[in-house]
C-alpha cells in the first residue's frame, strides 16, 4: 500500500494557504490604477503586484521550512539545504494582468530531488482554484464551495478537441509557426485561453490540450503535478515528461500523441 509523506502533504496544504494569500494581494491592484507597470530585461511586464506577492510567498516559506530552496520569478533563486524547492510564479499571466483580464494565476509548485511533487494554480480574478499533491489526486475549488476531484476530458480525437495557448507570435519566436497552424487547423476549436489558466482548463476536462513553445521553470512546475494527477500529461515537445525543457505540451492523456505528431519534429527552444 502506498503512504504519502507527511512532509509532502504539509507542503501541499501549506501551498494551497499561501497561494490564496499572494493571489488576494494581487487582488489588491487587479482593475486599479494604483501601480505602475514596468519592463524587465526581457520586455516582459512587471508590477509592484508581482513584487509583494512573491515577497508575501518567500516570507511564508522561510519562516515554515527554512531549509527549503526558493525560485522565483522575481527575486530568483535562494539555496536551501535539503531536497525541496519552492518554485514562484506570483502572478502568470502579467500582460492579462495589467489589461484587467481576469485570466492570471497565481503559481506555487514543490520540486522534490527536481521533480515536480506538489502543485496549485489560484485564479484571483475568477477565485478558482485547482492543486494536486504526488499520490494525492488533483482537487479542484470555485470560491468556498468543497474542494471536487479534477479530471481531464476522455476526447480522443483531435477534431473533437479544444486546443488553447498563450500567445500566437511564441511560436513564430521559435520558427514553429506551422505546428500553431496544424493544430488550429486539426483541432475543433481554438483559443488563446493561455497562461495557467490553460492548463486549469485541461486539467478540469474543458479544454484538451494547451501548448507553449517557451516556458520557464517557474511557469512549468505547478503544471506538471496537476495534469498528472488529473489524469493527463504534461511533457516537453517530443514527449518527455519534464518542467525542465523550456516548453510544454499538457493534454488528456489521450491527445498527447496527436499533439507530438506535430511538435516533435521542432528542436527545443534556444
Amino acid at each position: 500500500m502506498n503512504t504519502v509523506s507527511p512532509d509532502l502533504s504539509d507542503r501541499l496544504q501549506f501551498a494551497v494557504d499561501i497561494a490564496r494569500q499572494a493571489g488576494e494581494v494581487t487582488l489588491k491592484y487587479f482593475q486599479q490604477d494604483n501601480y505602475e507597470v514596468d519592463l524587465k530585461a526581457d520586455n516582459s511586464p512587471v508590477t509592484i503586484a508581482d513584487q509583494q506577492a512573491e515577497q508575501l510567498l518567500r516570507n511564508q516559506i522561510a519562516a515554515r521550512f527554512p531549509a527549503d530552496g526558493i525560485i522565483g520569478e522575481e527575486y530568483g533563486k535562494t539555496e536551501g539545504s535539503n531536497d525541496y524547492c519552492w518554485v514562484l510564479d506570483p502572478i502568470d499571466g502579467t500582460k492579462s494582468f495589467i489589461s484587467g483580464v481576469p485570466l492570471y494565476g497565481t503559481l506555487v509548485g514543490v520540486l522534490h530531488q527536481r521533480q515536480g511533487v506538489v502543485g496549485v494554480i489560484f485564479m484571483p480574478g475568477l477565485d478558482e482554484m485547482i492543486y494536486a499533491g504526488q499520490g494525492q489526486g488533483a482537487w479542484y475549488q470555485r470560491g468556498t464551495s468543497e474542494p471536487q476531484p479534477a479530471r481531464v476530458s476522455t476526447r480522443r480525437s483531435l477534431q473533437d478537441a479544444v486546443v488553447v495557448t498563450t500567445q500566437i507570435d511564441s511560436f513564430a519566436k521559435r520558427q514553429a509557426q506551422q505546428a500553431f497552424h496544424d493544430l488550429e487547423k486539426g483541432a475543433r476549436i481554438t483559443r488563446t485561453w493561455g497562461d495557467c489558466y490553460g492548463y486549469l482548463l485541461v486539467a478540469t476536462g474543458r479544454a484538451d490540450i494547451m501548448i507553449d513553445p517557451i516556458m520557464n521553470i517557474w511557469d512549468a512546475a505547478a503544471i506538471q503535478p496537476i495534469l498528472e494527477e488529473a489524469g493527463g500529461t504534461f511533457t516537453d515537445w517530443q514527449g518527455v515528461p519534464s518542467i525542465h525543457q523550456g516548453e510544454g505540451v499538457g493534454t488528456n492523456g489521450h491527445l498527447l500523441e496527436a499533439a507530438l505528431k506535430i511538435t516533435a519534429t521542432y528542436p527545443g527552444p534556444s
